[in-house]
């Protein structure tokens, strides 16, 4: 038998959200596995659980056999004739952007696919699952279709955790695998290096420009390019729209106006290829307008984008950091403290900055990442920010090292990046 990739937290959540009485969105960057999540493991889960096969009525618009059915009204006459007694039918709808028109997009109102399934919900005796992702529509705007019904299940590349549960062995050799070549499900499937690094920069060339350029309209294609290769350089960096157009216009002599940057990074962001962070001060409790931080979803799509040249450590943990938390279904920001310090009867002030300010439901983390902490300088430039939040809320660092978890006379907890990354309770610690 095959191995399978286990993605046990997001069955989970579908599992939670079945038959809530709303249409279940399932989003995320192109090839992470939403397809596979709904039409493999959750299928499985409901044949499993007792429900019969005539009960699940499974639909790829993407596949030529049900090319008929991108008609909103060919649609609803298939799945309503499916549906021929009382019991409980569960509808999974792959690619669902396949029966949306880009002149139905502009006029979200009139969208017939939202009508049709928002009629089939009437019967009461539907489940519906969708997921939807490519050029005539990203996974957002599918979210947004279905405004008030849609209830959304966000998917990420593949965890550290579910990695390390597929590929076993000794953690440090299988987290610099990681490190390198990311999550994207595929690649696990690729036998030789040379098979990853291709297939990982065809994803940006082939999938995710092209699918941004079409549904976009894009003009200046060349920009959105040197845009993703500055984000991939800089992860973890603080930017906004104006530095990088000025830095285009001054190191790549590319003319190009803040505006035009700053709608090609929400593109990116809507199209999951990137997240920002935006910093946020402790003490007076806001946010601050700009600048921001991004990060790259899959750390093996950044590193694949500037051909495997940039692999500081530093970065790319606290990219597998950062993502791990989004994992986590946490909100996660980036702290400013300010410090005011006396010397030689001189007040200064100061910013230092906390990685991540963490929120999940009621409670609150402060996180810092650090690669090594073992000169005592460099751990208390880390601490420094943490003791100084003058809060109670749990205070964490984060070091690159195996070693078992501990709390210093300060309360600080600190944790190995291993145990970080495979124990999903290690916050709590």
């Amino acid at each position: 038998m095959q191995k399978v990739i286990k993605r046990d937290d997001y069955l989970g959540r579908l599992i939670d959200k079945k038959e809530n009485g709303l249409i279940k969105v399932i989003t995320g960057i192109r090839r992470c596995g939403k397809s596979f999540l709904l039409f493999n493991l959750f299928y499985d889960y409901l044949i499993n659980s007792g429900v019969n096969e005539e009960q699940i009525i499974t639909i790829a618009l993407d596949d030529d056999l049900f090319v008929d059915y991108r008609d909103p009204g060919e649609l609803s006459k298939y799945i309503r004739g499916k549906i021929v007694n009382k019991d409980m039918y569960y509808i999974l709808i792959d690619e669902v952007q396949y029966a949306i028109s880009k002149d139905e997009l502009k006029n979200p109102d009139n969208i017939r696919l939202y009508n049709v399934l928002n009629g089939l919900m009437r019967l009461r005796n539907v489940d519906i699952y969708v997921t939807g992702s490519n050029s005539k529509m990203l996974t957002k705007d599918v979210l947004t279709a279905f405004r008030g019904r849609g209830d959304e299940v966000k998917i990420y590349p593949i965890s550290f955790k579910e990695y390390y549960s597929f590929v076993g062995g000794d953690k440090s050799d299988a987290y610099e695998e990681y490190a390198l070549y990311g999550g994207m499900p595929l690649v696990l499937s690729k036998k030789s290096d040379a098979e990853k690094i291709s297939y990982l920069q065809n994803l940006f060339s082939e999938v995710y420009f092209k699918d941004i350029t079409e549904r976009y309209d894009i003009e200046l294609p060349d920009v959105l390019s040197e845009l993703t290769d500055d984000l991939c350089s800089s992860i973890g960096s603080l930017t906004n729209a104006s530095k990088i157009a000025n830095t285009l216009r001054a190191v790549k002599n590319i003319k190009v106006t803040s505006t035009t940057v700053s709608n090609y990074l929400n593109y990116l962001i809507e199209s999951f290829l990137f997240s920002n962070a935006k910093r946020y001060d402790v003490k007076g409790k806001k946010y601050f307008e700009y600048p921001s931080k991004y990060y790259c979803t899959d750390i093996g799509l950044r590193n694949a984008r500037l051909n495997f040249r940039q692999q500081e450590e530093t970065h790319i943990m606290e990219n597998i950091i950062y993502n791990e938390l989004l994992c986590r279904e946490c909100s996660v920001d980036v702290g400013v403290v300010e410090i005011v310090e006396t010397h030689d009867g001189k007040r200064t002030k100061k910013q230092c900055e906390i990685d991540f300010v963490v929120n999940r439901g009621t409670k609150k983390y402060y996180i810092q990442s650090s690669l090594n902490v073992s000169e005592p300088s460099k751990l208390e430039t880390e601490l420094r920010p943490l003791k100084n939040t003058k809060d109670f809320f749990k205070k964490i660092i984060i070091s690159k090292t195996a070693m078992k978890p501990w709390t210093d006379e300060e309360g600080i907890l600190h944790l190995g990046l291993y145990e970080f990354l495979l124990n999903e309770n290690s916050l709590d610690l």
